[in-house]
């Protein structure tokens, strides 16, 4: 303000007082500068970094800022100097038409310490305005019988500037008729008068040309002009006179547009042309005739436009009366403005903190409120508060001056955010109000472990999953914000059948999902227990952990298999059939058993029931199968019709979804004689898959061989025995229906069956006629136990059974049958009888 003064010459003593002013002022948090109006954009105001002793690098970091009480920003903070300085052109005359002295005000805010400093600048005149008059012409009218020293008023000039610069003087020129006359009016302004010098003679005359010159006081003056021109008129001797020399009017600032204020009366005694009466405004301002009407024709004053009692409080307007003739007269009329509580408060939010830690201490500053009412009186009378159901309270600094502080500590889990609502009411009747709202947001502290959302997890996962597949997703939350609240998850380490937890199962760090790192084998492994941990990103971080049971749920993978009767040789090429060959008699009943199919399955539960259907039979309706037995009955006795060999396909399923499925194939031969007996197996032996065709034919040399050596020993025995033979012929005789009626599960099996729970001799007598051939089985020859293996000196199994060949197929199946064979011959050349008794044990 101090070089402002400087830069326009003030003298040394205005200089001074303002030093001391700015000193005075910055001791009080109060500053005052002075500029000229119409100074340049950025023009300097003041030093105020150095009237507030304020640290200039410190400054730019601390948020200092300036806000106009107004709705236009004059001013502004240099950065880098600290210097006040214009942010518009100001123009004196627009923003203060009705005060003589301009002040505009301004806040400094320092937002990091929470401090406020008030700036008044006042605005200094220039002479920057002419001085004008309301019309550049004006016609006069004076009467020619009007005596030399009348007056006549002239239209005053206007200059919006003020003191000095406003207008100073008036000049007259342009008849000798006319002098210029300057008095002053009650309220010290000066007002020009025309004074007649000289009589008017009409007839001379009937015009005169005069020009009014207005000076005011600037330097360089400025000048305004206007032409008056003064009608001669006839005598008229009577003018208007006013009923009141001043009229006052008291009007509230609501009344409405276009009501009427008052009604100004002038009277003249004339008639006629010079007893009608004309009313206008003399000697008023601009803004008086933007706000009033007046009726030329009755008098009335109306209102053009709303008052505002905070604009301007009082009026004063000049009315003249003029009649037909020139004469006239003037009234003053002061039309006061009474306040009406039509402002609300103004609620300015100065400074305020966007985010507060939840830790913050109880008296935590967070914003800085200015509050103003336009009113006056009770109307502008101000209270501020906030819902006393908020954390936070109202502390009155100076002045208009509110400080919201924190009542107590802050807890972002509960509330977040808050939106506090400062409300300032006036004392107006009714009150007006206005509020602000202060958005604040509660930074986050981590003080909040993860949360899971249940006390234990369990889940149940299929064997033979895909590796890789997703198991189930643990979820933990976090009460916190930000970082404080990102979960991140992981296992504790364990062992699972002697393997590292971790190459059975994963979890994803950022989602908590659980996933299989391979296939899992309900045989193998039937549940898994780990624990899973959940730890947040805050320093330190906070965690807890959850357990988590995976149970293995069964598949139906495995299909059942069949014990018995085993894998043939025959089938190992495809690996899908199984064989067995079992002997019935022809002679057996309805439901007699043939065999027994024995099948497991390595799943569990339902997975694992069996069931057996049978699926083939070379002759349907002969033989039927226990659905959850797995034995091989009759279903009716065998007739002659029926084939000798009958083919039978039992199908063993399980009872998974889908069932798994396998086969048996059983081969029965049915039989009344040992001849088609061995025919049968010879033929079934050599049908079976697989058997090489040298086999079967070792096996019958064989067969001829020992059928010779029976013959000879028969021969042998017949001659020592030939006394008895009457004897043996009756015991062979009796014993000629022995296969009659026989469970087929007694005879010798093909291909190494070996399932029987009990053992037969069998007594064969072959001779060279067939038609005396016997097969004998004696009841005695029935055993419960008898050795498992044959003694050394045993001759080879009947039928080309190789036990070293059997060892082979199977190696892991221990024996369980053998059998032994008895030969005896009875009968004399040349066919002697031979006896041979087999036994077979199971």
């Amino acid at each position: 303000m101090c070089a402002a003064g400087r830069r326009w010459g003030r003298r040394e003593r205005a200089v001074l007082w303002c030093v001391l002013g700015a000193a005075w002022g910055a001791a009080w948090g109060q500053l005052r500068y002075s500029v000229p109006e119409e100074m340049p954009k950025g023009s300097f105001v003041g030093d105020v970094a150095k009237d507030l002793r304020l640290d200039l690098p410190a400054l730019r970091g601390r948020g200092v800022r300036i806000t106009d009480k107004g709705r236009t920003q004059y001013f502004a903070l240099h950065e880098r100097t600290g210097h006040l300085v214009t942010a518009e052109r100001i123009d004196r005359e627009r923003l203060c038409r009705l005060v003589e002295k301009c002040v505009l005000r301004c806040e400094l805010i320092v937002e990091g310490e929470m401090k406020v400093y008030e700036i008044e600048v006042e605005i200094r005149d220039i002479n920057d305005n002419v001085p004008s008059f309301p019309e550049a012409e004006t016609e006069l009218r004076v009467s020619e019988m009007a005596a030399p020293g009348s007056r006549f008023p002239l239209p005053e000039a206007h200059d919006p500037d003020s003191g000095p610069n406003s207008v100073q003087s008036y000049e007259l020129s342009g008849d000798e008729h006319f002098s210029l006359a300057v008095r002053a009016g009650p309220g010290g302004d000066e007002r020009p008068e025309l004074v007649l010098a000289k009589a008017l003679d009409r007839e001379s005359a009937t015009f005169h040309e005069l020009v009014l010159r207005a000076s005011d006081g600037g330097e360089p003056a400025r000048t305004g002009t206007a032409r008056l021109r003064v009608a001669v008129l006839d005598a008229n001797d009577n003018a208007p006179v006013f009923s009141q020399a001043e009229y006052t009017v008291r009007v509230p600032e609501d009344v409405p547009v276009g009501s009427t204020l008052v009604t100004l009366t002038a009277t003249d005694a004339d008639e006629g042309l010079y007893g009608q009466v004309k009313y206008s405004f003399k000697k008023t301002k601009d803004l008086a005739l933007e706000i009033f009407h007046l009726d030329s024709e009755t008098g009335a004053i109306t209102l053009l436009r709303s008052l505002d009692f905070e604009e301007g409080n009082s009026y004063d307007l000049k009315v003249q009366a003029e009649d037909g003739g020139g004469l006239f007269d003037t009234a003053k009329v002061v039309v006061t403005v009474t306040d009406v509580n039509d402002n609300a408060p103004e609620l300015t939010v100065s400074s305020a903190l966007n985010a507060i830690s939840e830790d913050a201490p109880s008296g935590t500053v967070v914003a800085v409120l200015h509050v103003q009412d336009r009113d006056s009186g009770a109307n502008g009378e101000v209270r501020c508060s906030i819902p006393e159901s908020l954390p936070f309270r109202l502390e009155k600094s100076f002045e208009d001056y509110y400080r919201v502080v924190t009542a107590r500590e802050l807890d972002r889990e509960e509330v977040s955010e808050y939106n506090v609502t400062v409300r300032a009411v006036d004392g107006g009747s009714p009150a007006l109000w206005s509020s602000a709202v202060l958005a604040l947001r509660v930074l986050d502290v981590n003080d909040n472990a993860p949360v899971f959302a249940e006390a234990s997890y369990s889940a149940r996962l299929a064997e033979n999953n895909a590796a890789g597949a997703l198991v189930l997703t643990v979820r933990a939350w976090d009460a916190d914000w930000g970082q404080n609240a990102r979960v991140r998850y992981r296992l504790w380490e364990g062992r699972v059948r002697g393997a590292p937890l971790s190459s059975y199962v994963s979890v994803q760090a950022e989602t908590g999902a659980l996933y299989a790192l391979r296939s899992f084998d309900y045989e193998e492994v039937r549940e898994v227990g780990l624990w899973v941990r959940a730890e947040d990103g805050g320093a330190p971080a906070l965690s807890s952990n959850v357990s988590v049971r995976l149970v293995i749920v069964d598949e139906n993978d495995n299909a059942p298999q069949v014990l018995y009767p085993p894998a043939a040789a025959a089938s190992s090429s495809s690996g899908a059939g199984w064989a067995g060959v079992e002997l019935a008699p022809r002679s057996a009943e309805a439901g007699a058993l043939v065999a027994k199919v024995v099948a497991v399955d390595a799943d569990a539960g339902q997975n694992a029931w069996l069931s057996y259907e049978l699926a083939k039979a070379t002759e349907p309706g002969l033989f039927r199968v226990g659905l959850h037995s797995g034995e091989v009955r009759t279903a009716r006795s065998p007739l002659a019709r029926d084939a000798a060999r009958q083919s039978l396909v039992v199908v063993v399923k399980d009872h998974g979804r889908p069932a798994l499925s396998a086969t048996a194939t059983l081969t029965v031969v049915l039989g009344e004689s040992v001849a088609e007996l061995l025919s049968e197996l010879g033929s079934a032996a050599a049908a079976a898959p697989g058997e090489p065709a040298g086999r079967l034919t070792r096996w019958l040399v064989v067969a001829v061989a020992a059928v010779s050596c029976l013959f000879v020993a028969f021969v042998l025995l017949l001659l020592a025995l030939r006394l008895r033979r009457w004897r043996r012929s009756q015991l062979l005789a009796a014993g000629s229906g022995a296969l009659r009626g026989v469970p087929a599960s007694h005879f010798v099996g093909i291909d190494g069956v070996r399932a029987f729970l009990h053992s037969y001799s069998h007594e064969v007598s072959l001779t060279a006629d067939s038609r005396k051939s016997q097969l004998r089985l004696s009841a005695a020859s029935c055993c419960d136990t008898l050795p498992a293996r044959p003694p050394p000196d045993e001759p080879a199994p009947l039928l080309g059974e190789d036990p070293a060949g059997a060892h082979r197929a199977d190696p892991a199946a221990a024996p369980v049958s053998s059998s032994h064979r008895t030969c005896s011959s009875a009968a004399s050349p040349p066919f002697p009888p031979v006896l041979c008794v087999l036994r077979r044990e199971v």
